[in-house]
């Protein structure tokens, strides 16, 4: 999970506390989330053949692990270690590097695809663009990018999660904007849709936006 560097050690911090339990709960997640498969699967059907595919922000990588299986070669990037080595011991095919979105530890064209699951929601207002155009340099040349994240404007702070003492805000972000960055940063927007929360979900209306690097 990623950050705006004014919040990125309270932000690694938080989730270095919550890693293991996190993966605990969580490592099964997309077995109750058919649209997000849906979605995934899109991507994987539109990705070269052998290329690689990021997904940034990975947390324990429980996302990257369902991508691996169903055949892809993924690479997991998170701000924090702690996440990072929850993945490693959890996931062992998947590929982890310790990273923020706002510099990638990557090459420029190394990744045929990349997604970034409410992993933006952590990143501060003026650093967005920025982080579409490290994602740009990252990708191939129309490299597909899917992007996720709460909707609104609101900024929801946790002091308390599952039982640890943390210190993180969650921010809701307005999809027009997004879509607006995505552009102005060279990517073109193929999809985007709206869906309420399932029942075992945090309650809210989340945004998904698949685009192409330019």
């Amino acid at each position: 999970m990623l950050s705006r560097m004014g919040d990125h050690d309270s932000v690694r911090g938080s989730y270095d506390t919550v890693a293991e339990e996190y993966l605990a709960r969580l490592r099964d997640e997309l077995a109750g989330k058919p649209l997000d498969r849906a979605l995934l699967t899109a991507v994987l059907e539109q990705t070269e053949p052998g290329g690689v595919v990021a997904d940034l922000g990975c947390g324990p990588g429980h996302v990257a692990a369902w991508l691996t299986e169903q055949g892809a070669t993924t690479v997991g990037v998170d701000l924090s270690p702690g996440m990072v080595a929850a993945g490693r011991a959890g996931f062992p095919s998947v590929e982890f590097r310790v990273g923020d979105l706002v510099a990638l530890p990557a090459n420029d064209g190394e990744f045929a695809a990349a997604v970034a699951l409410y992993s933006i929601i952590h990143v501060g207002p003026d650093e967005l663009a920025g982080v579409f155009e490290e994602v740009r340099r990252v990708l191939r040349p129309s490299g597909l990018f899917l992007v996720s994240f709460h909707v609104g404007d609101e900024v929801r702070h946790l002091d308390e999660w599952w039982g640890h003492d943390v210190d993180v805000d969650f921010r809701f972000l307005d999809p027009e904007h997004i879509v607006d960055l995505l552009e102005s940063t060279g990517f073109s927007i193929e999809m985007r849709m709206q869906r309420t929360n399932y029942a075992h979900e945090v309650e809210t209306q989340r945004a998904y936006i698949l685009s192409r690097r330019t």
